[in-house]
């Protein structure tokens, strides 16, 4: 019966076509799922004059029957006459203009219907060599706008007005047959913006769609076009991927079309390299753990994502070093300063983010230290919990054997006595380290 009835809706000859209008009690979207500071914004732009649309994911997922977080609305006024119609609002956007309008903690974004390329007129529009769109403010109706989405299931409108859907191309039967299909030619909207491949990605993660094959088929090759991307927007692109409920799967598709070598490097270097060690079954296990967290309603951080994705290469080059005769400790100081600095160069991570990822790290030198003064020390450290939680996905995944998780997971329920008592105990079964005999100074007879 939704099958038929799509079929009814779909214009003769595929994504080309003009918009189809789906009334009110053909599609499954009402108000009262909708953000109120969303309905106000829209309110507002049509009682201007203007139009007003929600656009985008949040009437995807609605059409679905799930719960958008976020609501993004499209108009046909510019940002400069978004800006005058709400005081709560500001503009952001170098490459595209975008108007924030913010009701407390919640930030409806408002963008203008964009034109075709070839329309733009002088300094509205600027591509690098490569194709990527370096600034794209040209602006132009619905139609156009839907043209310029990413993909079919994102190119739906939703207005409040007469409670319509407007639907480009394939849009709703893409829906319902599961399918991410990119609007146009590939190769062409990849080089115009390379994270459209990573928000393919995501999307196919996050929906459970299948990612149709001639949509696929360009994101191995073109995949290095990311190091082109600014570092400080993958950063938000990486989170989004992969702090969104669907980690694990998205990171199974980001190594299975590519996309780790130029968003993490020295991580699929050192997993490239070590096929034999659990690298790639630890960073499953920490995202399967922040998956879970996420679904639950549980806090995540970055800082826990980053050290984790980054934690291979920083072994490896810590290791490295100890072989060639630095000492354990600056080893691992010295490792975990180069990979950040390496890393910082494709992805920039924000300090707030990269002090306590390196504390997250530094604890995992401490946390097998365990005299009573020692042990003291670290479990009243600001990062602890998150360190522990760190070892225990190192041992569940097999990256670092034994029961050292075990042993402070029962410390932290134990008393204080208790508490020294297995510090001590964990001291006196610890073994010693041999001391180098030193080698007799050398004869003056032999000099």
């Amino acid at each position: 019966m939704v099958v038929e009835w799509i079929k009814r809706w779909l214009p003769a000859k595929g994504p080309a076509a003009a918009l189809a209008t789906v009334t009110r009690d053909h599609h499954r979207i009402s108000r009262k799922d909708i953000s109120p500071n969303a309905l106000k914004v829209l309110y507002r732009l049509q009682s201007a004059g203007y139009e007003g649309y929600l656009v985008g994911g949040c009437v995807r997922d609605l059409q679905l029957g799930l719960h958008p977080k976020d609501f993004d609305v499209a108009t046909d006024a510019t940002p400069e006459q978004v800006r005058k119609l709400f005081s709560n609002s500001r503009l952001i956007g170098r490459r595209f203009k975008i108007v924030h309008v913010t009701f407390g903690r919640e930030i409806i974004e408002v963008t203008t219907f964009r034109g075709r390329a070839g329309d733009a007129g002088p300094g509205e529009q600027k591509q690098s060599n490569e194709g990527l769109l370096l600034r794209d403010n040209v602006y132009g109706s619905l139609e156009e706008d839907a043209e310029r989405r990413d993909f079919t299931v994102n190119a739906l409108y939703y207005t409040p007005k007469d409670f319509s859907l407007r639907v480009y191309g394939t849009g709703l039967k893409d829906l319902q047959d599961k399918t991410l299909r990119i609007i146009g030619d590939p190769e062409t909207r990849y080089r115009e913006d390379p994270v459209r491949m990573m928000r393919a990605l995501r999307f196919a993660a996050k929906l459970n769609f299948d990612i149709e094959p001639r949509t696929s088929k360009p994101i191995a090759e073109l995949a290095p076009l990311l190091s082109h991307v600014a570092a400080a927007r993958l950063f938000d692109e990486v989170i989004k991927m992969l702090m969104s409920g669907q980690g694990l799967a998205t990171w199974r598709l980001m190594r299975e079309y590519g996309l780790v070598e130029p968003l993490l490097p020295a991580t699929h270097a050192a997993l490239k390299r070590n096929n034999d060690r659990p690298y790639n079954a630890f960073i499953e296990q920490a995202l399967i753990n922040t998956d879970d967290r996420i679904n639950r309603g549980r806090p995540v951080t970055p800082a826990f994502l980053y050290a984790a994705l980054l934690w291979p290469a920083v072994r490896e080059d810590a290791e490295h070093r100890i072989q060639m005769g630095t000492p354990e400790t600056p080893a691992w100081q010295q490792a975990m300063a180069q990979v950040v600095a390496d890393q910082v160069r494709s992805i920039t991570i924000p300090k707030r983010f990269s002090l306590p990822m390196k504390d997250i790290w530094d604890l995992q030198l401490r946390l097998p230290k365990r005299t009573p003064k020692r042990a003291e020390q670290t479990a009243a450290h600001p990062r602890f919990r998150a360190g522990y939680d760190f070892l225990l996905v190192r041992e569940r995944s097999g990256e670092e054997p034994g029961n050292l998780g075990r042993w402070w997971t029962d410390y932290q329920e134990q008393n204080p006595e208790a508490r020294d008592a297995m510090a001590r105990e964990a001291e006196s079964t610890k073994p010693r380290r041999r001391k180098r005999r030193r080698s007799p100074a050398p004869n003056a007879s032999n000099s």
